[in-house]
């Protein structure tokens, strides 16, 4: 008989991090549209997010390193308690004057702790399941993700126009706390690799061990990783600013359009985790070329439309479809390549390749909405000659990957 995917520990974490996921979207979305509505200007925010994740892209190898050395239960239930406490303190403080500057320095608080915080999650997972559930569990919480991601935004933005954004800081505390609460039921065996020596030798020694691990060891976990990178670079590329450019500047279609694209590609990420979910054990780890083969055919499909004689509406339907089937073989292909990553390696490993993972990802996808951005600028009048490029180097890639993967 299997083990059970939802035990009581993965339990609490995935209630946990719907909680927590719940809480930062929600105040993500009050604090842009409060800084909107006294600047006037969406750039604003948008520097500060920039900004902001710098830390995060910076830390995560020392959050590695921590989730490999102490009792990841606690550095959970610590860092969202002390997230909690962050927003808490930026809500008393609040008033429109230093509005600006507290969300600088919240923001850059979450972030600093959330480049802990993710590899001990991620950490946690192969400790808690084993086998194909891993790759279920994997499933389960980007599940969790995308739907907080659809839910929060509208109820966020009910909440917000209707009592303002005080009273939305204070519910993410509240959630930020219920997630340290739900945390603190969550037991693990105790992490007994906690050193008692110099820090920085302790730190130098786990950095060289991981890097060594990665470029000399397993370098098989080191292209999977290097793999999901450069899919993230192209598909949050094209789906970031792509998406928002062909709907409103292209077709010439009004924010609502764009809105329900959105939507949709909310619903698509739910469908290929559950998809993720139900493939586990079905789809081997030398496989993974078929996601991405699908990704370069949707992106392919999606140029093509634009190639031939269709009026706006026609397009804006191939468009949702197209995105819409290459958001979900993103998910698939991002689950299973992360759940082969974490059954891979050891424990006292997988905190610092978790964090080189996100930290990785981090850094391709800003470097892909640049490149994306520069290049429908300059096919504005032509958008094929940037999607059909860009699906036909992802078909190549897959196709070359399963060299390699296997």
């Amino acid at each position: 008989m299997g083990q059970k995917l939802f035990t009581k520990n993965f339990t609490f974490l995935v209630l946990g991090q719907a909680s927590s996921l719940f809480g930062n979207y929600i105040l993500r979305l009050a604090l842009s549209m409060y800084v909107l509505e006294i600047s006037g200007s969406a750039a604003v925010f948008a520097g500060i997010l920039s900004m902001a994740v710098v830390p995060s892209i910076l830390l995560s190898p020392l959050g590695g390193i921590l989730a490999d050395r102490a009792d990841r239960r606690n550095v959970m239930v610590a860092l969202d308690a002390l997230s909690g406490m962050f927003v808490l303190c930026a809500a008393v403080f609040w008033d429109r004057e230093n509005a600006i500057a507290i969300t600088y320095v919240l923001l850059v608080a979450l972030s600093v702790l959330g480049a802990f915080e993710t590899p001990t999650v991620h950490a946690c997972i192969p400790q808690m399941l084993s086998g194909d559930n891993i790759t279920r569990g994997n499933a389960a919480v980007n599940q969790v993700a995308s739907i907080s991601y659809l839910i929060a935004p509208m109820l966020g933005g009910v909440f917000y126009a209707a009592v303002g954004i005080k009273p939305v800081m204070y519910a993410s505390v509240a959630c930020f706390f219920a997630t340290a609460l739900l945390e603190c039921r969550i037991i693990l065996n105790q992490n007994d690799r906690m050193s008692h020596g110099n820090v920085f030798t302790i730190i130098k020694d786990d950095f060289f061990s991981s890097v060594r691990f990665l470029f000399r060891e397993r370098t098989d976990i080191m292209k999977i990783l290097l793999l999901a990178a450069l899919a993230r670079f192209f598909v949050m590329g094209v789906t970031l600013v792509g998406l928002p450019f062909l709907v409103r500047e292209v077709l010439g279609l009004d924010a609502k359009f764009y809105g329900g694209a959105e939507s949709a590609l909310a619903v698509a990420t739910i469908f290929g985790s559950a998809a993720a979910g139900a493939l586990a054990g079905k789809l081997k780890s030398d496989r993974l070329d078929i996601p991405l083969c699908l990704i370069g055919a949707c992106i392919i499909q999606a140029g093509l439309f634009f190639l031939v004689p269709a009026g706006a509406m026609a397009r804006y339907a191939a468009l949702v479809i197209s995105f819409c089937g290459m958001q979900a073989a993103i998910s698939v292909f991002s689950i299973f390549a992360v759940s082969i990553i974490q059954q891979n390696t050891p424990d006292h490993m997988i905190g610092k390749v978790m964090a080189y993972t996100s930290a990785i990802t981090m850094c391709a996808q800003p470097a892909g909405q640049m490149a994306y951005g520069i290049l429908f600028d300059r096919f504005r009048s032509d958008v094929s000659f940037a999607l059909l490029p860009t699906g036909g180097v992802i078909f190549l890639i897959g196709l070359l990957s399963l060299r390699f993967l296997k």
